[in-house]
């Protein structure tokens, strides 16, 4: 065993956060390029192509020179708050990136609630929007942050019910779960309502456009961030498309089987199967527990056998051809943790590619639709998605209990 002192967990720590946040802010550097090249192409120009090699350098050369402007601020502005609402938006912009597994294991906490704290971050992020437009005593500013405030909240509850039906499929609100839960079948397949739906509710909870109402041009100058500039509005740039990458990100993970490629458990399913129709030694009931390792078998993992095992039959113990499942269970988890680094970037290069796809959607969105009006965009929430979700939340459950197709952790309260 090795024992690390406080200071030498704390240096840890400290490089494991800057491993995902450095990659991740360079990712929200050539978003910004990859957008304006992509809406040059479908608008018939150019875009940036001067500053490095076809326009690869514009980001920093946009970055630079809003950190070497002069910062000029409202003289009846209230300072504090008008300088702690950018940081606050972006600080809660980056803290969503801390749950994202981008392989098995390969995440910096992977919490039991992941998607709890994904959904309570990005809820967050509005006080910034809030406070900056607030404080900067501006009517524009005002105006734009409760825009701003009114469409997250409202489209936050559009996000979280579209999240509730996929943890209906999955029994678990870790987002590692979730994904390995569709190594049989990507969520965008049964739920392609939900996905579209979801998608739509994150185009308006990052401020795009066509519902980029808080930030109207032709109307609020540039809302909520009028009187924002230099360094600040840097902060408001970057937490704007940081939300962007993180929301994509959460998207493949939910519905397009995040950092899976192919369904490589055909042996571990071929166990499972096999542990419904071998000889299993146990005292309970044994139909029951083959009707629910075939269930299993569909769409989770085996640590869910292990769990059903341990807790369901009384730490019991099962034999399949004289090996315990126990063994089995520790057995494929050290194949994970010990597998190499380039399955591990293989994984991440997956999830990387489904969310640039998705980015690339983002981006040919707003070339596409015109910019709705504000009542439009209130009445579309609640009057049309929110009804069809609280429709979906009914037969969802109907159908996965006429089937008996519960997830096991769902099914056995």
């Amino acid at each position: 065993m090795f024992y690390f002192s406080p200071r030498v967990i704390s240096i840890i720590s400290l490089i494991e956060v800057l491993i995902i946040l450095v990659p991740s802010l360079l990712a929200v550097a050539y978003v910004t390029v990859a957008e304006r090249k992509t809406m040059a192409s479908m608008q018939r120009r150019l875009g940036p192509n001067i500053v490095g090699y076809y326009g690869l350098l514009q980001a920093f050369a946009d970055a630079l020179k809003l950190l070497l402007k002069e910062y000029v601020a409202p003289t009846q502005s209230n300072i504090i708050l008008f300088f702690l609402g950018p940081v606050i938006t972006l600080i809660f912009a980056l803290l969503g990136y801390a749950v994202i597994p981008y392989g098995p294991g390969l995440t910096i906490n992977d919490m039991s609630l992941g998607i709890f704290y994904m959904l309570a971050v990005s809820s967050l992020a509005t006080y910034g929007i809030l406070l900056a437009g607030w404080s900067a005593n501006s009517k524009y500013a005002f105006l734009g942050s409760l825009r701003s405030t009114a469409q997250l909240i409202s489209y936050e509850l559009v996000l979280s019910s579209a999240i509730l039906l996929v943890i209906m499929l999955t029994g678990s609100l870790n987002l590692t779960e979730n994904i390995e839960a569709q190594r049989s079948i990507w969520f965008i397949f049964p739920l392609l309502i939900i996905f579209i739906i979801f998608f739509i509710g994150s185009i308006a909870e990052t401020n795009r456009a066509p519902f980029d109402l808080a930030e109207a041009e032709s109307e609020l100058v540039s809302g909520f961030m009028t009187e924002h500039a230099a360094v600040v509005f840097v902060f408001f740039f970057l937490a704007e498309y940081g939300s962007i990458v993180l929301m994509c990100i959460l998207t493949s993970i939910l519905f397009l089987g995040g950092y899976l490629l192919t369904n490589n458990l055909d042996l571990i399913n071929s166990i499972i199967i096999d542990l419904g129709s071998s000889s299993i030694f146990v005292k309970k009931d044994l139909n029951e527990f083959i009707r629910l390792i075939f269930f299993i078998n569909q769409n989770t993992l085996i640590v869910s056998i292990y769990d059903y095992i341990m807790e369901g039959l009384k730490y019991e113990i099962l034999y399949y051809n004289n090996i315990l499942v126990e063994g089995l269970y520790y057995y494929y988890f050290d194949i994970l943790k010990n597998s190499s680094v380039l399955d591990g970037l293989l994984y991440g290069l997956v999830l990387g590619l489904k969310s640039s796809i998705l980015i690339f959607i983002f981006i040919w969105t707003r070339a596409s639709f015109p910019r709705i009006r504000f009542d439009q965009l209130m009445a579309f929430c609640w009057t049309v998605l929110l009804p069809i979700l609280f429709g979906l939340i009914i037969l969802i459950p109907c159908i996965l209990y006429t089937y008996s197709i519960f997830p096991i952790n769902i099914y056995l309260l």
